[in-house]
């Protein structure tokens, strides 16, 4: 992956994480605004609103809060409420997973590794897709507070009624064309070449990219001329045989 990419993933995936924390940000400042001037109180009514609440005071000085002592806790962390919010945020691109997972808190906070949760990619044609057993590894020792977050409510009752997680798919091959995952981690490929800085985004989506290869030509990311762009920059480590991609 050359350094202009890895750049241009790099400032793309920033620029969508600081939009989302900016309309957080505006919509705690502006609600902060009009309490302040009713002269009302703004008191929390979970973990994840006294950090947010906390947050205002810290900005504006003037606001009056009140924490209720249950709800005055560390945990869940008010990173890990801002990543759920962020995870579910309707008017960001992507689809409504069935949990709102953030691959920022969760790839780049915590810097968990790709083939944690997306087991045996680096062996198989396909990629891995996490299991409820493979999440409640982790969250299955974390306290119960965090169970305050609808996401964590969603996977226990997953885990509690025995059914899988079926997650949306984004990154998605026509039919006639063929991808083998192992090759390409085998060969050195990063993931975020295809997936985009999914280290650095909350809500997951296909991340835009725009190749220009040697005729001058446009070409979208998963299109056919970009993969072959790719396969000519890496030292034609790639055949660009037409069925080696295609049945």
């Amino acid at each position: 992956m050359s350094s202009h990419n890895r750049r241009s993933h790099r400032t793309s995936g920033r620029a969508a994480h600081l939009r989302g924390f900016a309309v957080v940000m505006a919509a705690l400042l502006t609600a902060g605004a009009a309490f302040a001037g009713s002269g009302e109180k703004l008191v929390a009514t979970s973990v994840c609103d006294a950090h947010r609440l906390k947050e205002m005071k810290a900005l504006d000085s003037h606001l009056e809060i009140e924490i209720p002592a249950e709800f005055d806790k560390k945990f869940p962390t008010a990173n890990a409420c801002k990543s759920h919010e962020l995870a579910w945020d309707v008017e960001a691109p992507g689809p409504q997973q069935p949990i709102p997972f953030s691959h920022k808190h969760h790839a780049g906070d915590f810097e968990i590794d790709c083939q944690y949760c997306h087991s045996n990619t680096d062996a198989s044609r396909v990629a891995g897709m996490p299991s409820v057993e493979v999440c409640m590894g982790c969250h299955g020792q974390f306290p119960k507070e965090y169970d305050e977050l609808e996401g964590i409510q969603i996977l226990k009752d997953h885990w509690e009624k025995k059914e899988p997680i079926v997650w949306k798919q984004i990154h998605r091959l026509p039919e006639h064309a063929k991808f083998r995952h192992n090759r390409h981690i085998k060969a050195g490929l990063e993931c975020q070449r295809c997936h985009g800085p999914v280290e650095e985004i909350e809500k997951l989506s296909l991340v835009p990219d725009t190749e220009w290869w040697q005729y001058g030509l446009p070409t979208q990311k998963l299109e056919m001329g970009w993969c072959i762009q790719c396969h000519r920059e890496n030292n034609q480590q790639a055949s660009q045989d037409c069925l080696l991609c295609h049945y």
